[in-house]
């Protein structure tokens, strides 16, 4: 598991993705579907709040996000029009619950901060979406000191996002470390810069299979 020791001295930046880096993004979508099944009880009294949140998580730690609104629509015959509804909570939630940090990024964070090291953030996603995210999130006062980035309104403007955020805060490719979803792994080493999955900083290495001899 590795920590802010581990980091190469000589780098000045650290370039964070934001879901399931940051902060695990079933968190903020379970909470989506808490008040989503809330406001659909208060509208039409069924199906019961408690049964249509199982119903959303059970089915998106199974399956995901794609079709989720469908399948319970399905199950509960809810009316399609509460389709609008359902997207729109994912853009503008204002959630019951803060947003934490898994503790390891928050003491990275901090440690990087504490010596002098910048702290980017550059998320993918819906803007809006991940704006309103960003706002719900517990900093610890970190917020006040890191710059965000939003990859598909660089990529609207035609701007290679890395590149933009390198050229923006006068950085060379060799002075940043990207902190990046696991899943992310090709696409960051294709920019040319040291990465890191993120899973680094909390998980324990496997260990080696025992040797008989």
């Amino acid at each position: 598991m590795l920590t802010y020791a581990d980091i190469d001295t000589h780098k000045k930046a650290l370039i964070f993705e934001l879901d399931d880096v940051l902060f695990p993004k079933r968190d903020y979508l379970l909470q989506v579907y808490y008040l989503f099944a809330h406001l659909l009880e208060y509208t039409e009294t069924v199906p019961p709040a408690n049964e249509l949140t199982g119903f959303l998580k059970t089915a998106y730690e199974h399956h995901g996000e794609e079709g989720l609104f469908e399948r319970a629509a399905e199950t509960f015959a809810i009316d399609h029009q509460y389709k609008a509804h359902f997207d729109r909570m994912h853009l503008t939630a204002q959630l019951p619950a803060k947003l934490l940090l898994y503790q390891p990024m928050l003491e990275l964070m901090q440690a990087s901060h504490q010596n002098g090291k910048r702290l980017l953030i550059l998320t993918k996603g819906n803007p809006t979406m991940q704006l309103n995210k960003l706002r719900q999130v517990e900093w610890n006062g970190l917020d006040r000191v890191m710059k965000v980035y939003f990859q598909e309104e660089l990529q609207g403007k035609g701007h290679d996002s890395i590149g933009y955020l390198l050229d923006d805060n006068g950085l060379q490719k060799s002075e940043v470390l990207y902190v990046h979803a696991e899943s992310k792994l090709v696409s960051a080493t294709v920019s040319g810069i040291d990465c890191m999955g993120a899973k680094s900083f909390w998980e324990k290495p496997a260990a080696p299979p025992h040797q008989s001899y």
